[in-house]
């Protein structure tokens, strides 16, 4: 099929198709609209990414993307150094930002353990979970992973990694369904599901 557009449109339309919720249809038309909206949108959106592309990195201590390092969570003196949540990726840890109810800091695994995507232990942040529990600090790490078989099998991993240096290790109530993911959680969801944390 021929391209419709000029190369450097049809890049642009490849490039939006990747992200999620957007297929070829829908990338076409968001590509559209910013070519419409050239000064106001394409024009800002292209700034920003550049911005964000040079400036952003990730948090050595808790791995979710920042401007600086450690993380504004991380640095911040007011949260409770003792409280841990572990999370799959950044996405999560903002939905919990969002809900408000937790004033620990976190940790971003970077995604779940999978035997059929071949992903192990050693291709997450689980040593740097260990580490930071053998610090001596932590005295409550709260898994709030999916409620998916990976979700499941990763926490129960964790778990057994936690154990033994004297931390209780909770997850999120089953308020949170199965199959569901935070960062689509309404907030007030995520609130009774911290709060109704158990062991883990």
């Amino acid at each position: 099929m021929a391209a419709s557009a000029g190369p450097e449109i049809e890049r642009l339309i490849a490039l939006l198709a990747k992200l999620p919720g957007l297929g070829p249809r829908s990338a076409r038309r968001a590509a559209l609209a910013l070519l419409k909206k050239r000064e106001q949108l394409l024009e800002p959106l292209a700034a920003s990414l550049a911005e964000t592309a040079a400036k952003v990195v990730s948090c050595s201590i808790c791995g979710t993307p920042d401007t600086r390092d450690p993380c504004s969570i991380c640095s911040d003196g007011a949260r409770d150094n003792g409280l841990i949540c572990v999370v799959e990726e950044a996405g999560s840890l903002w939905a919990m930002e969002r809900s408000g109810a937790f004033r620990g800091k976190y940790h971003v695994l970077g995604g779940l353990l999978s035997a059929l995507d071949g992903v192990g232990p050693e291709a997450l942040r689980v040593a740097e979970l260990v580490g930071r529990v053998k610090g001596g600090e932590v005295r409550e790490v709260v898994l709030a992973l999916p409620a998916t078989v990976d979700g499941q099998t990763t926490a129960h991993y964790l778990a057994e990694r936690v154990a033994g240096n004297g931390v209780e290790v909770t997850s999120l109530a089953r308020g949170v369904p199965v199959g569901g993911d935070l960062d689509w959680l309404d907030d007030g969801t995520i609130v009774q599901a911290l709060r109704a944390r158990r062991p883990a």
